[in-house]
């Protein structure tokens, strides 16, 4: 019995997955208030499953790349409850990559991944999606829009990159792509625990925050 939590992009959620399928899925849309809304998401999930927090057995979290509060928020909120509940510690999944993955479903072909970065910045990636996987081919990585290589701007485009920069990303936009799912990332790490994805690049990482700049804030020099 498996959650999934992700507040790297634009939305903050959770998702309950039994092995099998996810039995509960609650986000909410608010890219400024994951310490307010992550703790009632992953009460709600649990709630709509009829599942306690007692029958937990793995905890998975979305490690980005996403803004420094966000990140910390999801990360630190997964390390305690796995801590609390005797878990063994949590894995983390690249955000891009559970997005890219809720992309198998509307297409095939080469794509690009990119979110806000804000200081008009995307992260971006690019997979090669096919029936049932997206393979990263590149990336991540964080950059303006318009400096990305023509040929990556032009692909079509998942995650919030799309609407933000539509002058630089000129590929057509995937419906309904917009943030990272906790339900997909739940569903790509249940993939990667039985070894069933063919993808190299794509694996279960360390529970750290995949930050890829350093922060705005420094500790005064003395």
């Amino acid at each position: 019995m498996l959650l999934a939590i992700d507040t790297a992009t634009g939305t903050v959620g959770a998702a309950v997955h039994d092995g099998e399928r996810v039995l509960a899925e609650v986000v909410h849309e608010d890219a400024r208030r994951h310490g307010e809304l992550l703790a009632p998401a992953i009460r709600g999930a649990l709630d709509q499953a009829g599942v306690p927090v007692s029958a937990l057995s793995a905890v998975v979290c979305g490690v980005g790349p996403g803004p420094f509060t966000g990140l910390r928020v999801g990360v630190v909120t997964a390390l305690t409850l796995a801590h609390s509940r005797g878990l063994l510690p949590p894995q983390g999944i690249c955000s891009l990559d559970a997005v890219a993955h809720q992309g198998v479903s509307v297409h095939e072909g080469e794509l690009l991944v990119a979110t806000d970065a804000r200081r008009r910045e995307v992260y971006w990636a690019r997979y090669e999606v096919g029936a049932h996987t997206a393979r990263r081919l590149d990336g991540p990585g964080v950059a303006r829009a318009a400096d990305l290589p023509e040929p990556v701007r032009t692909l079509p485009v998942a995650g919030r990159g799309a609407a933000l920069y539509p002058e630089a990303l000129t590929g057509p936009p995937l419906p309904g792509v917009t943030d990272a799912r906790p339900g997909a990332l739940a569903e790509l790490a249940v993939r990667l625990r039985r070894g069933d994805h063919p993808d190299a690049s794509t694996a279960l990482l360390p529970p750290e925050p995949l930050y890829l700049r350093r922060p705005d804030a420094v500790e005064p020099s003395r």
